[in-house]
């Protein structure tokens, strides 16, 4: 399979490089400026603006699936949607499956459907709460369009950590733990990418968590 990463330097998207390396696929990795000066075998690195979908869709065109792990700027949470719906444009275009890595956010808590994490700060700290509702306006972006798309929101807490291969996977619920607890590592979150990209699931919304 070959597979476009947007966003391949950042915490998300360098593990999803990783893994998808590890299994043998081909990659062409986006980075906003400098590309790595050493890469992986089969792994292509450009050079390419998120926002611009005439030039992504370009990148895109020949892959099987890309990977939008993009995340705003603290400050700049306002661009998640305007980007988002630049890369969805350019996965339509190029006539190519895009999985957009997202947030917690639009997720439904446990016990409660009738509310969202985005509004729950036992899981939302006010620090935290504009890249939130960002995401959560992401979620409605993908939505709303017609390319063909599936959104991944982690669990409440994602942070590097160790890669088991292990995970359990859910559709609009957060996933907690006997403590109350919703976490996984960056390196299972990017198993759960690639387990996706090469099974699909039925769920456009789906989430994972330990």
């Amino acid at each position: 399979m070959k597979i476009a990463i947007v966003g391949a330097a950042g915490m998300v998207g360098s593990r999803v490089v990783d893994e998808a390396t590890n299994r043998g696929h081909g990659l062409v990795t986006v980075f906003r400026s400098t590309r790595p000066a050493v890469l992986p075998p089969r792994v292509t690195a450009v050079e390419g603006d998120a926002n611009d979908p005439g030039h992504m869709s370009g990148v895109f065109k020949g892959t099987d699936a890309i990977v939008a792990a993009t995340r705003p700027a603290p400050g700049q949470e306002r661009t998640a949607v305007p980007t988002t719906t630049a890369l969805l444009d350019a996965a339509a275009t190029a006539g190519a499956r895009i999985l957009v890595v997202g947030g917690a956010a639009p997720l439904r808590v446990p016990g409660h459907p009738e509310r969202l994490v985005v509004d729950s700060p036992e899981y939302v700290p006010h620090e935290y709460r504009a890249i939130a509702a960002a995401s959560a306006a992401q979620l409605d972006a993908c939505r709303a369009h017609s390319a063909d798309w599936v959104y991944l929101s982690p669990p409440a807490v994602l942070e590097p950590g160790r890669r088991t291969g292990r995970y359990r996977r859910g559709t609009t619920t957060l996933i907690t733990g006997a403590d109350g607890g919703s976490r996984i590592s960056a390196e299972d979150l990017a198993v759960a990418v690639l387990d996706e990209l090469e099974n699909p699931g039925e769920d456009r919304h789906f989430t994972v968590a330990y």
